[in-house]
Formats: structure tokens, sequence, C-alpha cells
């Protein structure tokens, strides 16, 4: 699988999905992931779930004709799978507050960016967002992906204010492999596949940062995991990097070969499948040579499935390799500057000798601390995992 993500408006225009179909008939991409519930709490089908009905989650569609689009991606080839996002659902928060985090101070807990988060320890929203997904795998949809299946990712000031209703004696980890066993079970007897987005720290730390997410807590109770891998994400020293949003190749490599060596020790591991940076954030500013890198990455680590992010739907299409193969050697950015893919391991080699023991310094820290580099307890070493765009 080797896919983009679809907005639910670019999913419902003709012109926008005859664009998307057209790069999956040219090039090496087979898939698309399509928005069934985003974090607005919108539904994007004219849905039939008494309670999506109930709270209104039906008053903006966006997709006129769902059966008719997978039918179109069908006869194209086209591997589809319903994104779902579960625990940011304002709409349900509205309608029922007691699904919902709450305050100390009484109400609906909102964290400082003024989001409301569902509680993942209350099962009414994880029957809630089954009774979508076996809606949408019953119109013919073989996967199921679900997003934010996590909890806050808040400061502590505001996680102070912040109460789990019925989860007190449980561990978060739990609740995070709780949902997607219980996904998993209610699926099964319609054969679709259930797949969850994870933080793309999770390949590497080996503790919970807070949100409930362990690699090993999921891994296998999943069909595939999709760490969000975006180089921008991770913080000063990660991986022995200075600015790892400049070595999209490094990053990406060293974060799945990460996964997949914590998936080996695990019985019955289900995939690992990246979710991949086309969008910028800081700099460098990020273009097809960026992209093409993290691409490359995957398949160097031996990977080959990856989904590429841009919440406008908006992609670098030089980045994708015709299905008639490129034509000139594409450029990737590697140890920092830009290179011919096929030079790509020569360009690395010349890395200058103090940055290769800096890495080994910092792949050692990071072996000891359970993380991935070092990190100041003094400061929100969280924040830059902040959710600057949807679906991070």
């Amino acid at each position: 699988m080797r896919g983009l993500y679809v907005n639910a408006w670019a999913a419902g225009s003709e012109r926008r999905m005859t664009t998307m179909l057209e790069i999956a008939e040219t090039t090496e991409v087979n898939a698309l992931v399509i928005d069934i519930k985003d974090a607005t709490g919108f539904i994007s089908h004219a849905t039939d779930v008494p309670l999506a009905k109930e709270i209104g989650a039906d008053g903006e569609i966006r997709i006129r004709d769902l059966p008719g689009l997978l039918d179109r991606l069908e006869a194209a080839g086209v591997y589809p799978t319903a994104r779902i996002v579960v625990v940011k659902d304002p709409l349900l928060a509205t309608a029922r507050p007691e699904t919902a985090v709450q305050d100390t101070a009484g109400g609906v807990w909102v964290d400082s960016n003024n989001i409301v988060w569902q509680n993942l320890f209350n099962e009414d929203l994880w029957s809630y967002n089954i009774a979508l997904a076996r809606e949408v795998a019953e119109m013919g949809f073989p996967e199921v992906q679900w997003d934010y299946i996590r909890f806050p990712d808040a400061p502590a000031s505001d996680m102070a204010r912040a109460v789990f209703t019925g989860g007190e004696s449980e561990r978060r980890v739990d609740a995070v492999r709780g949902f997607l066993r219980y996904a998993e079970h209610e699926l099964a007897d319609l054969s679709v596949r259930s797949t969850a987005d994870v933080f793309g720290v999770t390949t590497s730390f080996r503790r919970d940062v807070g949100i409930g997410q362990v690699w090993e807590s999921f891994i296998d109770v999943v069909d595939a995991a999709l760490p969000m891998v975006y180089p921008s994400h991770y913080w000063e020293g990660s991986f022995g990097y200075t600015d790892p949003n400049a070595y999209p190749y490094e990053v990406v490599y060293a974060a799945l070969r990460d996964a997949l060596r914590r998936s080996g020790a695990v019985e019955g591991a289900g995939l690992t499948r990246p979710w991949l940076q086309d969008f910028s954030l800081g700099s460098p500013v990020y273009g097809s040579a960026e992209v093409r890198a993290q691409i490359q990455a995957t398949y160097d680590v031996g990977l080959n499935e990856w989904i590429l992010w841009n919440a406008s739907t908006r992609y670098s299409l030089g980045a994708l390799e015709p299905l008639s193969g490129f034509e000139n050697d594409p450029l990737v950015r590697v140890a920092g500057v830009l290179s011919p893919t096929s030079r790509r391991y020569e360009v690395m080699d010349s890395v200058a000798e103090h940055d290769l023991e800096l890495f080994e310094v910092m792949r050692d820290l990071a072996a000891d601390t359970g993380g991935i580099g070092p990190m100041d307890e003094s400061v929100d070493s969280m924040a830059p995992l902040r959710d600057s765009i949807e679906g991070t």
C-alpha cells in the first residue's frame, strides 16, 4: 500500500478526485485514505448511525455519494481506507458531555488550545465509533484507520485539571490497547482490517509519554500501525541531529528501524506502515527531494508501504515514481544536503567523523533512557509534537 491522504472535501469533489485518480494511474500510488469522521466530529457521508444523527454529526455532508466513490476507486484498482478520528469529537462532547474528559472545576475539560477531548476510557465512545466503522465497512471499505486513539498531549498545567472518569485505576496504555482490541473483535465478522495512527516517537520511546501509546502494547492488536514519523515533529537532538527536519532520510530510517526491531520481539505483530511528511513546518521548506528521501528511507529499511500526509491534499508529484520509472535520478535530501538518490550512501559516508561520533553518543543515551534523545525535564518536552496541523 502506497497511499495519499484525501480530506473529505477533496473526496467529495469530482475535479479533485479525478486528479487523485490520475496520480494513482500514473505513479506508484495505489491507495487513498478517505476522511469519514475528522476532528470536527462531522461525518462525511449520509450516515444511518443513530447517535450520529442525534448529535448532528450528519449536518455537513461532504461526500454526497460514498458508495459511488468506492465503486470508482474499485474500478481504478485503488485501495480505499476509511479514516475515523476518535477522541477529537466536539459534537459528541457537546451532546454527551459525560463521554468527554472532565475538569476539576466542573464541566468539560478544555486544553490550552480550546480543544475538548473525548475520554478514551469511556466505552460509549468506543461503541459510537465502532458503529460508524461497521457502517462504512459494509459499504465496501476493506480497512478502517483509527486516528487520535490516545490521550491529550497537553502541558502538565493543563493536565492537572483533567479528570478521566471511569479510568482512575486503569493505565492509559490499557485504554488504547482495549479500544483497539475491541475494534479488532467487533470488525472481525466483516473481514475488515483495523489499523491505527500513532505518534512517531512511539517507535523509539520505550515508555509512555502520557498519551497511552507504547509500541508493544498495541502492535499485536492491529493489522498495521502507522507511526507519524514526520521529521519536523522531532525535537533537537533526536537521533543525534541538531535539526531533525533537515535530515528526512535519516530520521525516517532510524524511526522505522526501531519499529521493526521492536515488532520482531512481539508475537503476532501487525505491519508497520509509516505516515510521511509532505508539508512544510519550519526550515527547510519541503518539496519533492525531502518527500522522496522519506520514501526511499522506507524502502531501504525493508518496508514497501507508506502514506503521505498533506492536510490540503496537495502533493509533491515529483517525489512519486512514475509507473514507467524516473527519467532522471531523483534528488533526495540526505546528510542535510541534496543528492541524487543513487549517491545517497556515498554522501552519508562523507559526513564528518565528529558528527558520526555524536550520533553514536545520542543513540547510546537513547538506549539508556528509553528515549530518542536527551530531554530537558524542566521544560515542556512534548511541545515540538503539538498538533500544528490536523491529523498529527
